[in-house]
């Protein structure tokens, strides 16, 4: 029976049917001419052998978590691990952005809409044994937002600044009732609210362990953590106490392979039961194959090329807004070309998007003109993307002062992403795509 493991940033994925990992006992090979007895001896050892068996799922990764704190990371590979470890207020329904509950069970918004007070689940208990509760949820959130704190010092927080800077404070009720007091209403929070980054921690494991809080994760999720060998695997073991009930898989081990080619061959040899971000270029010999299974659905994510235009400014007050009395200042590590709005124009007219999506996607994806995918709230299909046009990129270079383009550096990730299953591959290309402007 084939198994799907999905994780929170997955957009493609493909496994075999989950095999079991057996512990390490053997009985005696059966012999011509044994006695009944020696059967019925047998078939008991057999079957205490087979109660035994841990169903282990080993999943290849592209790459390593960086922290195991779902509130300090912004990377994939580290919220695709602690997914199951930890849970928030509330959550995404399996397949869209719709919200459901999650540790609280209901919640109102006051008429104002600047207020939201939520009830919480009741006997649910954290990996350590210790309860959740109003405290642990307080405790959370204040860690981000408090710069007094005691445990503000030993994070970055760095999606709190433009998710969650319309929350004034979190306050305790009782010991299950907690209220997020908001500066102005905000049509989104509830959407930012499943976000990972406001996922509940355990106070307790947070205070045993301080700064290295990070490499022993304790939530309440359905799996908890095992051990972290850095650069090589994640494990965790399923938690028996899971207010949902305890999870099919008895442990998972998160195992790193960073090249594509390398970690379908490990699925193939039978080293791994899954994995993540194929290429598709392998998506024929993988569909042709009876022992592999493909999995695709649409991804909540874009990839896009980002510029550093030189310029910025300082939010002083926290309002989303450029206001007039906030001037604007030089960005860190700003090229000077990208400056001109004329060369960042270019560069939209030299790229042939439909070309990447068609032979560097193989199909698999579709060409963004939005911040968003199009499945989302606030997708506008009326905007007009720019169209490749190669001669009109060249025309914008001579008028900004770079008749002859210029040579510049991209900056890829290191691992793959759904939106970049090769990095290696894809920053190849693109230079070769901007050296040509």
């Amino acid at each position: 029976m084939k198994k799907k493991i999905t994780g929170i940033f997955l957009c493609m994925l493909f496994m075999v049917g989950t095999v079991p990992i057996t512990a390490n006992i053997t009985y005696s090979h059966i012999e011509n001419h044994v006695s009944i007895d020696d059967v019925k001896k047998i078939e008991s050892r057999e079957k205490t052998y087979l109660t035994l068996q841990e169903k282990i799922l080993i999943f290849g990764c592209a790459g390593d978590a960086d922290k195991l704190d779902p509130a300090d990371v912004t990377d994939g590979e580290s919220t695709a691990r602690t997914d199951s470890i930890f849970e928030g207020l509330v959550e995404y329904k399996s397949g869209s952005a719709e919200i459901q509950a999650c540790l609280a069970t209901s919640w109102v918004t006051s008429t104002d809409g600047k207020n939201i007070t939520f009830n919480l689940r009741h006997d649910v208990k954290f990996h350590d044994g210790t309860d959740f509760n109003a405290d642990a949820v307080v405790f959370s959130f204040e860690r981000q937002y408090n710069t007094n704190h005691p445990y503000h010092q030993y994070g970055e927080w760095a999606y709190w600044g433009y998710m969650f800077s319309d929350i004034q404070r979190v306050e305790k009720i009782d010991d299950y009732t907690v209220k997020i007091v908001l500066s102005r209403p905000n049509a989104a929070i509830m959407t930012s609210l499943a976000m990972f980054t406001v996922a509940i921690v355990s106070p307790t494991n947070a205070e045993t362990w301080k700064e290295d809080a990070f490499k022993h994760p304790v939530g309440t999720g359905p799996f908890k953590f095992l051990e972290w060998v850095k650069y090589d695997h994640i494990t965790v073991e399923a938690n028996e106490e899971y207010w949902r009930g305890a999870p099919k898989l008895d442990k998972v081990i998160y195992r790193v392979i960073t090249d594509p080619s390398a970690r379908l061959l490990a699925l193939q040899a039978g080293e791994i039961q899954g994995m993540e971000y194929p290429d598709p270029a392998s998506f024929d010999s993988i569909e042709a194959d009876d022992d592999l299974q493909l999995l695709r659905q649409p991804g909540m994510n874009i990839g896009y090329l980002a510029i550093n235009n030189g310029y910025g400014y300082y939010d002083t007050n926290q309002n989303g807004i450029h206001d007039q009395d906030e001037p604007w200042v030089k960005t860190p590590g700003y090229f000077e070309p990208f400056t001109n709005k004329l060369v960042r124009q270019a560069i939209n007219y030299a790229i042939n998007k439909t070309s990447i999506v068609e032979n560097l996607y193989k199909g698999t994806a579709i060409v963004a003109k939005n911040g968003m995918p199009p499945f989302m709230l606030g997708y506008n299909d009326d905007i007009v993307d720019y169209p490749y046009n190669p001669i009109k990129a060249r025309e914008l270079l001579r008028e900004a002062g770079y008749p002859n383009g210029f040579n510049t550096t991209l900056w890829v990730m290191p691992v793959s992403r759904p939106y970049m299953f090769d990095p290696s591959v894809a920053s190849v290309r693109q230079s070769k795509a901007i050296l040509r402007m």
